[in-house]
């Protein structure tokens, strides 16, 4: 950075030229670790009837609706439940996935 400034570098250009790139993989790990974090305490409130209200649809109260039936149709909370694990596995994934493609360290071993 100091090198850049010497060179007349103004401070944007320097952000985004130095910073960001060393930066990007952890705001994205970051960011899909967080919209993760979101789903789960989104469907954890409106297990506990504390989240969306019965117009709008959401894994968490389609769980507790279930709750009660589940004896006779297991499916019906299976599936809201699976769709909570693959979601937030996947997104997790996907930024793993992506920290590594844009990993500045693991650009120059290639």
């Amino acid at each position: 950075v100091r090198a850049a400034r010497v060179a007349g570098k103004g401070r944007v250009r320097i952000s985004v030229e130095h910073i960001l790139p060393n930066i990007a993989n952890l705001l994205i790990v970051q960011g899909t670790i967080q919209f993760s974090l979101g789903i789960l305490a989104e469907a954890g409130l409106s297990y506990l009837g504390l989240g969306a209200q019965p117009p709008l649809p959401s894994w968490g109260r389609m769980l507790a609706d279930a709750q009660t039936m589940v004896a006779m149709a297991p499916h019906m909370a299976i599936f809201p439940g699976l769709a909570i694990v693959l979601t937030v596995l996947g997104l997790n994934l996907m930024g793993d996935g992506l920290r590594d493609l844009l990993d500045p360290r693991l650009r120059r071993a290639r």
